[in-house]
Formats: structure tokens, sequence, C-alpha cells
């Protein structure tokens, strides 16, 4: 028996490209058992590598004499399961990248190069029938510890040596002593490395459905029966979209399938882990980056041995190795987050959706604000469209009041607060209730400047401001994007001028004018800053859960998803804040994030209130969201989508060159618009197709210490348009000495 091979080595010489993978034929030793999608060690030239077998034959086009065995098996059982290899192909045709690259999305990294081990403990149980345990204990003599071991695992259970010494001192000697007496087994057993250790969920009893839930359901689970269905969900927050993907999990299970659900961010994952644990038990996995390699990897096999049928987790859980898989929810589906800008970029919307088809599941999109293209294809019958918009209980939607900051100003406040919303904070602390900040920009100031001559201090990695940290008591400034950190100037580096000054706030400055505002309130902050390390996320929010903070200051990672029934009072400090960005996207950024952070007030018995502050009360996104009416918004965008010509009437796309050198940058850049431009020139209709041809430098002129140029793209929606799309990512496959060169397909950012 032969076995073709696709070698872990990501170069395209050795891997070639997704539509054409390069594959080496082994033999298979004799006795050796291999079976399509098993992790394998085989010698490569003077190396042993790792690879992945995707074929298996009888016969070889090359003589058997000349062909190296297989040196062993790494695991005794696929790690990538048939539909998973489907879906590697898929992406990295997609991508233009080598099959082994993507396939390396599908297992827990530390499994490559065995990283990562079983955990395994000692654990002793009785070699000999109940009915002679007393018998036995008897014949112990005066052996205390021999007598107590027996004792102790009397019940034939298997017990954790690391249980008996609990109780018994330094049992291991008794133990091998009574095995040599043939009366235990001593041996070695696995443990889970379990997210959250092994504490149990309480058991939660099924709520009464609403008429709404009800109705979605009666439209879903038939097409959940038969394999099929792409939906929709819009549900305003608070509506108990929670509660049906509950429902369709259970359905899911009960045909013997598995089910995935998607959320954005991690800090929402142990709600969800702790909502779906209470009603399933020890069915629910959790996958993301934060969990331990040990966690990640025992999580992973779980999944993969079926003992795991629902997987939660964050955008890479979409790879979890599900059998049978029935039902794909994507939570919060207009959310960025989903979208991976690492290569192989990928979204795990998209991935979902294949892997829908591939496996014959339903498809389940939700969202209190779905996002543009996903409502607009719901409106044109790509989904079934469902809606939910009223709230569970009947309870009311939060009243939402906007403050004109400029009156403020005028007024000769000069506070990150307005006088409502600290006057609304004192109320809600004084009846006991608990109140959400939100500040979408972490830090202290937002950036440092001279007074004299307008110099502001950036990083010297990245053409952006650099963010003043208060961080005990010794401030330093931080780069959002590369990390980098410097002491704060005295006197300005370009004019010595002492008059430097801070400018903006962020969540740090909030938490201060908070401290001092309620001194006796415990105050819990969450941004990157404070949720960093494992289990960052759960422990503040247990903090605030559990009621021992009063209030949640945070960006917008506190903006969705969360529920906290004793939240009567949400603040947005500054809306303007992504309405101002450089993006066509910006105004459908601004309404979810007002729309969705809204949503956390009022969601349990008492009804909530929202204070946005604003320097433009008058902009009709600033409306919208205040009135959480998202069609209203949805018909306003769309409108003028279709009037700019921007997505979904319209494809966004660009090259995108980065080096460490600002004349290869240059260089590479003008040499690709020449391409393209020759590309035109040669395709007349893809030419007709291209509105937009632009050679610039992004916002962010230089990141991470490399300096960027893009070529962008508007593009009209037509099948020769993909033709022009796969020559721009044939191009940008293209090796360039010094630089690197990404194609973007409408990016989450142009910045």
């Amino acid at each position: 028996m032969y076995a073709r091979v696709i070698m872990d080595i990501l170069s395209e010489q050795v891997a070639g490209t997704g539509s054409n993978p390069r594959t080496f034929t082994y033999l298979i030793p004799d006795g050796m058992e291999v079976c399509v999608g098993q992790r394998v060690e085989a010698p490569f030239g003077p190396m042993i590598k790792e690879g992945l077998v995707i074929g298996l034959s009888e016969e070889s086009d090359v003589a058997a004499a000349k062909l190296k065995p297989l040196r062993r098996t790494l695991e005794d059982y696929p790690a990538i399961l048939p539909p998973l290899l489907t879906l590697s192909r898929r992406m990295a045709e997609a991508a233009h990248c080598p099959l082994s690259e993507t396939l390396r999305l599908m297992i827990p990294a530390e499994m490559r190069g065995e990283r990562v081990h079983v955990r395994e403990q000692a654990v002793v149980q009785l070699a000999i029938p109940e009915n002679e345990v007393d018998a036995a204990i008897s014949a112990q003599g005066r052996s205390m510890k021999r007598r107590m071991v027996l004792n102790l695992i009397r019940d034939g259970e298997v017990h954790a040596l690391a249980e008996l010494k609990l109780l018994v001192r330094e049992p291991l000697e008794a133990v091998k002593q009574l095995e040599a007496a043939g009366l235990v087994r001593l041996s070695k057993a696995e443990v889970l490395r379990r997210p959250g250790g092994d504490a149990q969920e309480e058991p939660v009893a099924d709520p009464v459905l609403t008429p709404q839930q009800r109705e979605v359901l009666d439209l879903v689970v038939p097409e959940l029966k038969l394999g099929r269905g792409r939906f929709l969900l819009h549900g305003v927050t608070g509506s108990g979209k929670t509660e049906v993907f509950i429902r369709l999990v259970r359905e899911v299970l009960k045909a013997g399938k598995a089910a995935m659900i998607l959320v954005p961010e991690i800090a929402l994952t142990p709600q969800m882990v702790s909502w779906f644990r209470g009603r399933f038990g020890a069915v629910a996995a959790v996958l993301h980056s934060r969990l331990s390699p040990g966690e990640r990897f025992d999580e992973w096999r779980r999944i993969r041995r079926g003992d795991a049928r629902v997987v939660i987790g964050a955008r890479s859980a979409v790879f979890a190795p599900c059998e049978q898989l029935g039902l794909v929810i994507v939570d919060e589906e207009h959310e960025t987050t989903y979208l991976s800008d690492r290569h192989p970029r990928y979204d795990a919307r998209e991935v979902a959706a294949w892997r829908c088809e591939e496996e014959g599941a339903t498809l389940l999109l939700a969202s209190a604000t779905p996002s543009i293209l996903s409502f607009a294809k719901a409106q044109r019958g790509d989904y079934t469209l469902l809606e939910m918009p009223e709230r569970v209980g009947g309870r009311p939607m939060p009243q939402v009041t906007l403050v004109d900051m400029r009156r403020e100003l005028d007024a000769g406040n000069r506070s990150v607060f307005s006088g409502l919303l600290t006057a609304k904070l004192r109320e809600c602390m004084r009846r006991g209730e608990q109140a959400m900040l939100l500040m979408n920009r972490r830090g202290y100031n937002s950036f440092v400047s001279c007074r004299s001559c307008g110099l502001t201090v950036k990083c010297p990695n990245c053409d952006v401001a650099m963010t003043y940290h208060l961080s005990g008591g010794d401030g330093r400034l931080h780069c959002h994007y590369c990390g980098h950190a410097a002491d704060t100037p005295q006197v300005c580096p370009s004019c010595a001028s002492r008059y430097i000054r801070y400018f903006g706030a962020g969540t740090q400055k909030i938490e201060e004018e908070l401290h001092r505002l309620f001194p006796d309130v415990r105050t819990v902050r969450m941004d990157v800053d404070t949720t960093g390390g494992k289990d960052g996320h759960a422990k503040l929010l247990d903090e605030f859960r559990s009621g021992r903070a009063r209030i949640l200051v945070g960006t917008q990672m506190i903006a969705k998803g969360l529920d906290f029934p004793k939240v009567t009072l949400v603040g947005v400090v500054a809306a303007d804040m992504t309405l101002n960005l450089p993006d066509y996207r910006s105004r459908e950024r601004t309404f979810q994030l007002l729309t969705q952070v809204a949503g956390r007030a009022g969601r349990g018995v008492i009804p909530g209130e929202v204070i946005i502050q604003t320097y433009k009360p008058e902009d009709e996104t600033i409306v919208a969201s205040a009135s959480q009416d998202y069609r209203a918004f949805f018909e306003q965008e769309f409108q003028r989508r279709r009037t700019g010509l921007y997505p979904p009437f319209t494809i966004m796309a660009r090259l995108l060159v980065e080096s460490p050198s600002e004349a290869t940058a240059q260089r590479t850049a003008f040499q690709l618009h020449d391409r393209c431009q020759s590309l035109l020139a040669a395709h007349g209709e893809w030419k007709r197709r291209t509105l937009l041809m632009l050679l610039d430098q992004p916002g962010v002129k230089v990141l991470r210490g490399k300096t960027r140029w893009h070529v962008m793209f508007k593009l009209l929606v037509h099948p020769q348009t993909e033709e022009f799309v796969a020559a721009l990512t044939e191009l940008a496959r293209e090796p360039v000495d010094g630089a690197d060169v990404y194609f973007e397909y409408n990016p989450t950012t142009m910045m």
C-alpha cells in the first residue's frame, strides 16, 4: 500500500498551491495502519517532517524500490475528517495558498511538533471481586496503609492515586505491594484539562417560550431536520435569541448530530458556555485562543471523539472537528472580528456557510444589528429572514437620551461626564443598581501634543499617535498597534518647549473620574490592558455579575451579547468616535455599537435608561441608534451606498504592500500599479467593470516598522470581475524581494 502525503511545509515549491497541491508518495510499512486524514512522520530529504495523508492506493507511478517508508503515525485516528479536508482545499483555492497552510487551521497549533501531550495520572482499581475485599483486608496483618487503601477503593471504581494521598500518607508503596499480591491494578489514565475547571453548572429549567420564539422555531426546525436552510435572525436586544439557540441545539442533539455556536469576542464565551452547560452539561466544549495549549488540545480531542457535541467558541472554532454537523449558529454576525486578517485570510461566516453546504447542516446568522450586506442578502432571498421585534416578557426597550456636549462646553463643563450622566449615575448608585459605561478607546489620554509647535508624539514604528496610559502611578506612552512603550517627554522633542499637554480620554481616565465621584463604589474596567492572560475576561465579568462591582467601564468588548439583569443605566461617553473614521462603513459601525451597548440596559425587571453623549446629536445615524430603529437606518444607509456605489453595489479591494524599506514599498506599489494598468488594457471587459483604481498610502502609512502603500479598486459586481479578482490574487502571490504583498477583498478597514 502507498500513501500520498502533503508535507507540513509552506513553501509553494514543496506544497504547490490550493488549486494544484503537490503530494509525495510513501510506502506503508507492513503492520502500520494508515487512513486518509491521519498525520504521519516521514523522511523528507535528510530530515524527518510531519505530513498529512490525503490519499491511499495499491499502485504507484514510482517504483517501490525508489520510495521511502513512512516512519510512524502521530495519532491512531484521522486528525482531519473528510469534510474538513474538503474545506481546506476550498479555502486554499480561494486564498491561492498552499494546502498545507489551510490544513494547519484544522488542528491545535501545539499538535504540530508534538508540543502538547495527553496528560495522565496514576490510578488504582480493585483486581478482585468486591465480596473478597473483607478477607483481603484481614490478610494485611498490621499494615494500616494497605488496609485503608483497600477499604477506600472497595467500590470497584477507578481512583486517582492523588485522591488517595488526601487520606493516606504516601500510599504508593502500599499500592505496589497490593499490586504484587494481585489485589489491585495500578495503571495510567488520561486527565482532561477543562476550561473553567470541573465545576458543574447548576441545571437550568426551560423558560416558557414567547410567541415570537415559538414562531422562529416553527420555521427553522423543519429545515433543521432536513439538513438545510440559511437563516438570518434579526432580534432586538433582549428578545431571547439565546433561548432559540438552545432549543435548536437540543433538536440537533436529539438527531444524534453536533452543533456549533460562534461568538465574536472571547469575552462572550464564558457566559455562553455557562448557559449551555447549565442546559446540556459536559456535552458542551469551548474553543478560543485564550485557553492554555493543554486545554485547547483536550477540548479539541473531546470534540473529535464525539464526547462533546456542542462547540462554543470564537472565530477559529469554525474548524472544530465535529462529526455529523447539524447546525452552525453565528451570533452577533455583524462583527468584523469574524474576519481573520492573518494569512490565510478568511471570513468565519463564509467558512461556516461552506461547512453547512458540505455537511448538510443548517446555518443561522443572528444579530440585533445585522450587517448591511447580510440584511441585503436576506432582502433578495439568499437568507430566510426571521424577526423578533419585542423583548421577552414585553419589557420595554431602554429610554435613550442624547446629550449635546457642545452645550456642556458652553456651560463650562470640562468633565468627561455631562451633568445629566453624572446625575443619573448618582441615582443608579443610590438605588443599589448597576451601570455600564462605554468609551471605545483604552488608555488614559488619547494623545500627547505640544501646544507650542503642534507636534503629536507618534510611535517610531507606526504612523499613529501614542496613547498615554496611567498604570501604577507610572505614566507611559503606548502604541496600540505594535505594543511599543516609551516615557512621556517632559519637553517637546521638536521645539524643546515645556508646553506638553494631554488630550482626549480613554477608559483609564473614565475609571479615575468614577473613583473621584464615587470613592466607595467598586468599578471594573474591561479593555485589552485588563483582560490579558488566562480567564482574564471571565474573572472581570464574574466580579460585575456577582454584584461586588457596581460599574463596568469598557471598550467595544462590553457592547454586545452580555446579559446583566441588574444593569439599569448605560452611558456612552463619546458616541462620535467611530462616526468620524475615514471608512465607508463608519456609520454602520457607529449604529451597531450604540444600539448594541444600549441593549445592555433594562434586561431585568427594572426598565433601563441610556445616555449618549455626542457632539452631533442631529446626525441621522445617531438619531437612528437612539430610536433603536434598525430598518430606518438600513434604508438610509442602503440608499447612501447605492448613491456612492459602495458594497453591496460594488466590491472594494486592494493590493497592500508592506516593507521595512520606504523605497522598496513605494517601488513595489508603483510596479503593481503598472501591472494592473497593463491587465486592464489587455482585458477591456475587466476595465469596463473597474470604477476606480488608485495608488496611494493608507491612512496609517507606517505600521509595526513597515512602510505601507496600496493600490485600491472599486469594482462592479459581475462574473468577469471575479476573473480580475483572481488575477489580482495571483499577482499578490508573486514573491517580491524585501516586501510583502497582500490582496484584500472587501477588507475590514482601508486604514
